[in-house]
């Protein structure tokens, strides 16, 4: 099989191209980067396509952030993953790349989505503010690949992953996602020696996390069985956190003995984010990543980036 992986310099991609070359070895894999393609051009994006060849496409590529970016600069999380998934799906298409999977978000979902969210809740209600341009990007994405699947008959599926973490993620502090933001502000306070850590919100807000190379390592073991797939699957942890228990792992896998400052004027989001994977579970899905456990191979990323001067 032949395997083209967009975003694989990112978390989600990197390690779907790392379990893809342990676990099936006589795949050739493409691992597309941003500095290989951008994706936002549909004919570099098309040439890209037509130089690999592939019998399948992992669409991992997205513009991500921290909940801080989405509220101060909304316009790119909507239009650069509009035109980024344009210029994939649309490559697929054109070139007749037999499967497909796009990976979306669970940030599609409905804000008053009562969990655990099973897939028929999409569309069913307004998004949550803050998520708002993702979510409707993500919506019009998986919304593209079902079409796709219609219109060509081939295996175009969507899978809908819980918020992922894991090593290689994202520590920039303006485009940190929650688990990584745990990990360096935490770990900041800590070297220099700060009494506390200041948290949004109140704490109560519960989250799912999903450790990304578990679904990886279970995408690659599963990318045979394609086409008997639902056109939309979940794929979380099938658990969920408060923020301050987020908070407490990270002080534990930091080993920082400070207090954590909740500051209520700012946003908790909504109350419970939880979705219901059982769809997933009937086809292999079985995570097997404690959270602490998780959240110390994340915080070893965070150090290896500190000690390279590769930080981001």
């Amino acid at each position: 099989m032949r395997v083209l992986i967009t975003g694989a310099g990112g978390m989600l991609g990197s390690s779907i191209a790392e379990r893809w070359t342990s676990r099936r070895p006589d795949d050739e894999i493409v691992a597309l980067r941003r500095a290989d393609a951008d994706l936002r051009d549909t004919e570099a994006t098309g040439r890209a396509v037509r130089s690999a060849r592939p019998d399948v496409i992992v669409h991992a590529a997205a513009v991500v952030g921290g909940i801080a970016d989405k509220i101060a600069r909304p316009l790119p999380y909507l239009l650069d993953n509009l035109a980024v998934d344009r210029s994939v799906i649309e490559a697929a298409v054109s070139n007749e790349v037999p499967g497909l999977v796009y990976v979306a978000s669970a940030a599609a979902y409905p804000a008053s989505a009562e969990s655990p969210i099973d897939e028929s809740r999409l569309f069913d209600g307004a998004l949550e503010s803050a998520n708002e341009g993702y979510g409707l990007a993500k919506l019009t994405g998986l919304t593209a690949v079902r079409y796709a699947a219609q219109q060509t008959g081939l295996a175009y599926r969507s899978l809908l992953p819980s918020n992922l973490y894991g090593p290689n993620d994202t520590f920039a502090a303006d485009r940190a996602h929650l688990i990584a933001s745990t990990i360096r502000k935490t770990h900041e306070a800590k070297t220099s020696g700060s009494s506390s850590v200041s948290v949004w919100g109140d704490g109560t807000a519960r989250r799912e996390f999903t450790y990304a190379p578990d679904l990886a390592d279970w995408l690659v073991g599963a990318i045979d069985d394609l086409a008997n797939w639902p056109s939309t699957m979940n794929v979380g942890a099938g658990t969920d956190h408060s923020i301050r228990e987020f908070y407490e792992f990270a002080r534990e896998v930091v080993d920082y003995d400070g207090d954590l400052e909740f500051d209520v004027t700012r946003p908790s989001g909504v109350p419970q984010r939880l979705i219901d994977s059982s769809v997933a579970r009937s086809h292999g899905w079985a995570p097997t990543t404690t959270m602490i456990d998780g959240m110390r191979a994340c915080y070893d990323s965070y150090l290896r980036y500190i000690a390279n001067g590769e930080l981001r």
